[in-house]
């Protein structure tokens, strides 16, 4: 009876698991490739990354459905380490990084990551998405990417004027399949992944053709493309990439983890486990000359809607790169590079994401969402993202300090309303309108506070006991009811892990 029932069990996996391993892997392989690009290193360091991402988040990770691998949100970080650090010193960054994570998945601090702003994440989101496409257009048209926003975007009219025919082609054939793709209706064709069928149309094209274009350069195999970290000359730059991988990589993979949470009604994400599993991935990755691990929203949203049930997909998907590698890994050579340009410019594209602009908008933080974006792409990633945090931090203060106090004389009585937050940011203006109450009057003093902290509530104690030994009189709710009320509706509110507005829905998310 027991082995029947385990036969069921099995095959209803793999009527389940299987297929969706399969078209996770075939969404994944292109992307790994692109990213790879994207990021200035060797193609084969991105498919090693998804390989590992696959094998070792998908066997012990914290979050069953979700599925890691190279991410294009990393991709603009990574390749600025290259360019100062060398690819080899990157890789050890990598490597450390992890054991950073490992750390601090150890140390149970997961959900600390869910208190950044969404908006700074969206933002740092979207500015990587422009770096992206305005770098990736340059190999699109037959060039190559220069080396910041600025430069791309003054040598991009001199591009297009001097296009390369059979390259721009394929660009433009590979980023038209992935448009077409995205707004063809529901059919079992497009069951067939959009980056699938660009980058092998294209890449058909191109050998019917005959055309003379740069394609994927491979070094040797899987096995002979393995290579050693090494130790960096510039300490004070490794030790900025260590964190920042660490403090980025985190961040992401956590909310793809809450957000992949969303899509399923099976077991709830571990973070403390996903993220000690992202970061033994990036260990091991980094190590063996990959690129850096997250988890990635798109491919995950792809394993659920495939019909993913365990966490057995993810590690298939990672068993059929590491077989299409190490077996079929030369017909890799036929894809042209600016086909893989072609789908980072759609990837990069859908980073800057306009539903998640509109919901900002309407909850008013898009001054924290531009802010990012602009430091992002005109400063530095780590510039964007601290901006992005200080103009979060201070509109909270601002909020904070929105305290409302109205006074005025009906007769003999002096009428005061507080309203707002009232916090040690208000205070003084609490104080200042109190002050206008004259010595001995008589008040009645209205509490309709949002929020009251010890400082409010010792500023208000204060004045009324000083206004009653002048002679005065204050009728009030009293405070300590107040206090208790506040307290008992701020322990009453449901907590909610993450916003609507903190679903990633582009892929590097």
């Amino acid at each position: 009876m027991k082995s029947n029932e385990q036969k069921t069990g099995l095959q209803a996996m793999l009527a389940s698991d299987l297929p969706a391993s399969l078209v996770v892997f075939l969404v994944a392989l292109p992307l790994c490739m692109g990213i790879a690009l994207a990021s200035g290193a060797p193609i084969m360091s991105g498919l090693i990354a998804g390989v590992v991402g696959g094998l070792v988040v998908g066997l012990i990770g914290g979050a069953p459905l979700l599925v890691s691998g190279p991410a294009a949100g990393l991709a603009v970080m990574v390749f600025g380490f290259i360019q100062e650090l060398g690819f080899a010193a990157t890789c050890a960054a990598v490597a450390a990084a992890g054991v950073i994570q490992m750390a601090l998945g150890g140390l149970r601090v997961a959900r600390a990551a869910l208190g950044i702003s969404p908006a700074v994440i969206h933002g740092m989101l979207a500015g990587i998405g422009i770096l992206i496409v305005l770098g990736q257009l340059h190999i699109v048209l037959g060039g190559a990417p220069q080396s910041n926003a600025w430069a791309n975007l003054r040598e991009l009219p001199g591009q297009i004027a001097d296009l390369h025919g059979p390259a721009t082609i394929l660009g433009l054939i590979t980023i038209g399949i992935l448009v077409l793709w995205q707004v063809m209706p529901n059919s079992r064709l497009k069951k067939v992944p959009g980056p699938l069928v660009a980058v092998v149309g294209a890449s058909v094209a191109a050998a019917v053709w005959g055309t003379d274009v740069k394609r994927v350069e491979l070094a040797g195999s899987l096995f002979e493309s393995l290579q050693l970290p090494a130790l960096p000359s510039n300490w004070g730059a490794f030790a900025a990439a260590v964190f920042s991988l660490a403090l980025v990589a985190s961040a992401e993979s956590l909310l793809s983890a809450v957000a992949t949470d969303k899509l399923h009604t099976g077991d709830r994400a571990n973070l403390d486990k996903e993220l000690f599993a992202q970061g033994l991935a990036n260990t091991l990755s980094g190590l063996a000359g990959g690129l850096p691990i997250t988890g990635v929203i798109v491919r995950s949203a792809a394993n659920i809607a495939a019909g993913a049930k365990t966490r057995v997909s993810a590690v298939l998907h990672g068993v059929w790169m590491l077989l299409f590698v190490s077996l079929l890994g030369s017909y890799l050579g036929l894809v042209p590079l600016t086909v893989l340009a072609g789908l980072l410019v759609h990837v990069g594209a859908k980073l800057v994401n306009m539903h998640h602009i509109q919901e900002l908008r309407r909850r008013g933080e898009l001054s924290v969402y531009v802010v990012t974006v602009v430091g992002v792409v005109g400063i530095n990633l780590l510039a964007g993202i601290a901006l992005g945090f200080g103009v979060a931090v201070a509109r909270l203060l601002w909020r904070l300090g929105r305290v409302q106090v109205q006074v005025k004389k009906e007769g003999e009585v002096h009428q005061v309303r507080v309203g707002g937050a009232l916090t040690f940011v208000g205070v003084p203006q609490l104080s200042a309108a109190l002050a206008a109450v004259p010595n001995g009057a008589h008040v009645e003093l209205d509490l309709a506070v949002e929020t009251l902290d010890h400082s409010g509530y010792e500023a208000l104690e204060s004045w009324c006991q000083n206004h009653r030994k002048t002679g005065g009189k204050v009728w009030m709710e009293p405070l300590e009811e107040v206090w208790t009320r506040k307290g008992a509706a701020a322990a009453s509110k449901p907590v909610v892990s993450v916003s609507s507005s903190t679903t990633l829905s582009s892929e590097g998310a």
